[in-house]
């Protein structure tokens, strides 16, 4: 059988492509340098803005709205506080902006927090998407099962303390959109436009092929998809490799490599800066890198059981790379990989019953689930021993034999971090 030709000829040939990516990078960030100068020198800035997210802040018997925004005048999600009851604040106000003078650049290619003047409070106006949150919202009585169903259908920030349940059952990747939630929508919307597309296909255009002609229609529909929730990064990323993928199979080249993985997140990076500290972009990157391995050393293995060694595999290899940042451990995030493979079938059928007005089908199951009591303790891992564990995983791409290790380490720090719930 041949084998499909590679993305690059040699190393040579990708080496001298990520050095051109890189160089890029950095005049994009040189030109942003100069935007973040411009920006802090100013006094103040009009703009208006749309709320992402707010929620009220207590302090020592003073409460502030904490407002999470973004400008598209300015291209910028930030934070500010505001006196105005979380209730008054609508989907978009105007505010006068107070750019720190000792706000720094790493700061203004995250998140930062910037002081503000509520000027003006708009109306909601009407549009498609506040209409199909109100129809997603009238199908359920509670509150948090609305946040949920708005979280992983259009990416809106989930309520607090549903991020502490959801954190707690260790299901937070399955509540932020990403290649997960597109793997599962592309499967459906191809499935369904093929039923309708092949008649047609066969008989007024046999000469087309269908499988390329639906997979450029499900792209469109993904793109709008990816626009219309707001971008959020792990789902761009998602998005482009799976553009590119399809581009590079239509070619007849590899495209389970890592030379494929490290040029697409080249080329995100260059486009969208702001990447470089988004931790929900550098998760998702972790995550295809370990499924890409584990597809290269496991090649052979049956489709239906590399389903399964993904969700159980790759929720091992994680565990040391979410410690680094995130120390809650609880009893119940041993059955993520479960509910993983359940949220694959859950998550089409969901989508099918809320078009149908009957969403509220799973809400008595869900708000159990959510409300499952929990043994916790907290762990961080050492930086010094998560730098190890990556530069193995980096090794791991030129040695079966040191994938076989990081498998080993990391089913070790799992069986560390959960045992105490065991054998209690």
């Amino acid at each position: 059988m041949l084998e499909k030709p590679k993305l690059f000829l040699n190393l040579k040939e990708f080496w001298l492509a990520v050095l051109l990516l890189l160089l890029l990078l950095f005049v994009r960030l040189f030109f942003l340098y100069g935007e973040f100068q411009e920006f802090r020198e100013k006094p103040f800035y009009y703009s208006d803005v749309e709320v992402i997210q707010a929620y009220e802040k207590w302090k020592e018997n003073e409460y502030h709205t904490i407002l999470k925004l973004y400008s598209p005048a300015l291209d910028m999600n930030f934070f500010s506080r505001t006196k105005i009851r979380q209730e008054e604040i609508t989907s978009k106000i105007r505010l006068k902006l107070f750019p720190n003078k000792k706000m720094h650049f790493l700061d203004y290619l995250g998140t930062p927090y910037i002081s503000s003047l509520v000027r003006e409070i708009y109306d909601d106006e009407e549009s498609p998407k506040r209409d199909i949150f109100t129809f997603i919202e009238r199908q359920h009585h509670n509150d948090e099962i609305r946040s949920f169903y708005k979280a992983i259908y259009f990416a809106t920030p989930i309520e607090k303390s549903l991020r502490n349940r959801v954190s707690t059952l260790g299901v937070s990747h399955l509540i932020a959109l990403s290649g997960f939630h597109l793997a599962i929508l592309s499967s459906l919307l191809f499935f369904l436009l093929r039923i309708f597309y092949r008649p047609l296909q066969q008989r007024f255009f046999p000469y087309r092929f269908d499988l390329f002609d639906i997979g450029f229609m499900v792209l469109l529909l993904l793109a709008w998809y990816v626009w219309f929730v707001g971008s959020p990064p792990s789902l761009v990323r998602s998005y482009t490799m799976m553009l590119v993928g399809w581009i590079v199979l239509l070619l007849g080249v590899e495209l389970i490599s890592i030379t494929f993985l490290v040029t697409v997140v080249l080329i995100l990076l260059v486009i969208f800066p702001m990447l470089l500290l988004s931790l929900a972009f550098w998760f998702s990157v972790a995550g295809v890198f370990y499924i890409f391995l584990l597809l290269h050393y496991f090649s052979t293995v049956n489709r239906y059981l590399m389903t399964l060694l993904i969700s159980v595999v790759i929720f091992i290899l994680m565990l040391p790379i979410v410690h680094m940042i995130f120390p809650l451990v609880s009893s119940l995030q041993i059955f993520s990989p479960i509910l993983s493979l359940i949220f694959s079938l859950f998550y089409p059928i969901s989508m099918l019953l809320h078009l149908f007005g009957v969403g509220d089908i799973f809400d008595t199951m869900l708000i159990k689930l959510f409300t499952l009591e929990a043994k916790e303790h907290l762990f961080l891992l050492p930086s010094y021993y998560g730098g190890l564990y990556l530069l193995l995983s980096f090794c791991a791409i030129f040695s079966r034999w040191l994938f076989y290790l990081l498998l080993l380490v990391s089913t070790l720090f799992a069986i560390g971090l959960f045992s105490g719930f065991l054998v209690s």
